[in-house]
C-alpha cells in the first residue's frame, strides 16, 4: 500500500523541479529572447540548481510532499506561498552574497519568482484536485468495527488524496452474515485489500478463508498497519503484546550505540558556539525575577531510570507551591515575562545540550517526563512504559506531530507518537524530524 503513496509523492517532486526548471527558461527568454540559450548554460544553470535544492528542502519541510496535506484548501495555500516567500528570501540572499557569478539577480530573479508562483501553484492546484479524483489505487475491504476503524474510515472519506477507499465494510466483523460470500463481494467490489484486527486471523475458519483470498492476488493488512501507515502514529487500542514482541526490536540500540558519539561532539560544538548567547540569556533571567538562572527538575529516562533535567527557568519561583501540575506551555500565568518568549522561542532547552554530554538525553526521542506523572500515565494509558526502551530526547516525533500535552488523553495521543518512532526509528526518520523541527522552532506548528 505505501507504494501509492510514494508514487504521488514523487509525481508532484518532479512536477516541482519540471516547474523550476520551465519558469527559469521563461525568464531567461523574456530577457534575452534569442540568447536565452546561452544565457541559461553559461550563467544560470548551476546557481539554480543550487537554489532548487534548497527550495525542495524547504518545501519538504513546509509538509508540501505530505499527501495528508495536499488538500486545496486554506491550510495548503498558506503552505505554499510561505514556502515560496522564505524560498525567495533564500535566493536573494545566496545571489548578492556571491556576486560573483555573474548573475544579474536584481531583474531575473524577480521575473523568476512571479512565473514559479504562478506555474507552481496552479501546477499544485491541478495535482490536488487529480489525486483527489483519481480512482483510489487501494480498494478495501474492512472487517469488524472499532473506535480505531471507525476513525480511519472517518478520515479516508475526507482525505480521497491518500488513494484509499473502503468499497465494502463488514462491520459484525466473523458475525457478519456477508461473510461466508467473501470471494463474491471481492469480485464485486474490486478489491484488492482485505484490512481486518488481528484477533480475526486467529479465529481457524476465518483464517482458512482468507488465506485463500492471498492465491488470488489479494493483499490482507492488519487494522493496526494501515492506521499507522496514515497517520504516523501506532492504535494503542488495537496492540496486543505479541504485536510488541514482533514489531519493537532491538535495532534502536544499535541506531543509539553508532549515533551516541556524533551527539557528543555536536552537542560539545553547539554549547562553544552558543555559549555568549547561554551567558546572555541566563544573566536576563536572573534580572527580570527572583530564583536561579537554570531550573533543574527530575525526570524518567531509559529504563526508567531518573535524572536531572536542565532548562532556562521561565516560570516564577513558586510555581509549583501547591505541588507538581501540568504545564500550559504558551499560555501559563506562572511564566515570567522573559518566560513567556524563551518558550515561544524554545530557547530554554538549550541547557539540556549539558544533558546529552552526561549520557541523559539525545537530540531526537520521546519527551521525558516527570516521575510523578510517569507513575499515574502508566496506570491510565496502555504500554506506556515502553517509552522508556529508547533514550528520550529535546525534540521527537511526538512534538512535531501534536501540540504539547497536557493532560492524559493529549498524553495518550503523544504516546502513539512515541512508539511510532520507537518502532521505526533510523537515520531517514531522525533527519526528517531535525528539518521539521526546525519549522516548529519559526511557525509553532
Amino acid at each position: 500500500m505505501d507504494y501509492y503513496f510514494k508514487t504521488k509523492q514523487i509525481a508532484i517532486f518532479i512536477g516541482d523541479i519540471a516547474i523550476f526548471y520551465v519558469s527559469l527558461i521563461l525568464t531567461l527568454w523574456l530577457r534575452y529572447s534569442s540568447g536565452f540559450y546561452a544565457q541559461l548554460f553559461n550563467f544560470h544553470i548551476v546557481p539554480f540548481s543550487l537554489i532548487l535544492t534548497i527550495w525542495l528542502f524547504v518545501f519538504y519541510i513546509a509538509g508540501l510532499y505530505d499527501l495528508r496535506s495536499l488538500k486545496n484548501n486554506l491550510e495548503f495555500t498558506k503552505k505554499f506561498w510561505y514556502s515560496l516567500s522564505l524560498n525567495a528570501a533564500i535566493s536573494i540572499a545566496f545571489f548578492y552574497l556571491n556576486a560573483n557569478m555573474n548573475v544579474a539577480p536584481k531583474t531575473n530573479l524577480f521575473i523568476f519568482l512571479i512565473i514559479f508562483g504562478l506555474l507552481g501553484y496552479f501546477y499544485r492546484r491541478i495535482a490536488n484536485t487529480v489525486i483527489g479524483k483519481s480512482e483510489a489505487g487501494t480498494r478495501i475491504l474492512l472487517v469488524g468495527n472499532n473506535l480505531v476503524s471507525q476513525e480511519i474510515s472517518d478520515y479516508l472519506k475526507i482525505n480521497t488524496q491518500l488513494g484509499y477507499e473502503i468499497k465494502f465494510w463488514m462491520k459484525d466483523g466473523l458475525k457478519d452474515k456477508e461473510f461466508e460470500h467473501l470471494f463474491e463481494i471481492i469480485i464485486a467490489n474490486n478489491i484488492n485489500t482485505i484490512v481486518l484486527p488481528a484477533h480475526i486471523k486467529k479465529d481457524f475458519k476465518s483464517a482458512s478463508l482468507i488465506y485463500k483470498t492471498l492465491l488470488a492476488g489479494i493483499d490482507v493488512v492488519d487494522l493496526a498497519e494501515l492506521y499507522e501507515l496514515i497517520f504516523k502514529k501506532v492504535p494503542l487500542a488495537e496492540l496486543e503484546e505479541v504485536w510488541f514482541l514482533e514489531n519493537i526490536t532491538q535495532k534502536h540500540k544499535t541506531y543509539e550505540f553508532l549515533i551516541t558519539p556524533f551527539e557528543y561532539l555536536a552537542a560539545f560544538l553547539m554549547l562553544i558556539i552558543l555559549s555568549p548567547l547561554l551567558l546572555i540569556i541566563a544573566v536576563a533571567v536572573k534580572l527580570t525575577s527572583d530564583g536561579p538562572a537554570i531550573f533543574k527538575q527530575k525526570r524518567v529516562g531509559k529504563n526508567g531510570v531518573e535524572f536531572t533535567i536542565y532548562k532556562f527557568r521561565t516560570m516564577k519561583n513558586d510555581a509549583e507551591k501547591n505541588g507538581p501540575q501540568w504545564a500550559n506551555y504558551f499560555n501559563d500565568s506562572r511564566a515570567t515575562n522573559i518566560g513567556h518568549f524563551l518558550r515561544a522561542t524554545h530557547v530554554d532547552e538549550l541547557p539540556q545540550l549539558f544533558n546529552i554530554l552526561k549520557g541523559d538525553l539525545s537530540f531526537i526521542g520521546p519527551r521525558p517526563e516527570r516521575p510523578e506523572f510517569v507513575v499515574s500515565l502508566k496506570k491510565e494509558i496502555p504500554y506506556y512504559e515502553l517509552r522508556h526502551l529508547t533514550k528520550p530526547g529535546i525534540t521527537g516525533w511526538a512534538q512535531i506531530n501534536f501540540r504539547y500535552g497536557a493532560t492524559v488523553k493529549e498524553a495518550y495521543e503523544k504516546t502513539q507518537f512515541d512508539i511510532y518512532y520507537i518502532k521505526n526509528n533510523s537515520p531517514f526518520l531522525d533527519f526528517s524530524i531535525l528539518l521539521r523541527t526546525i519549522k516548529f522552532l519559526f511557525t509553532n506548528n
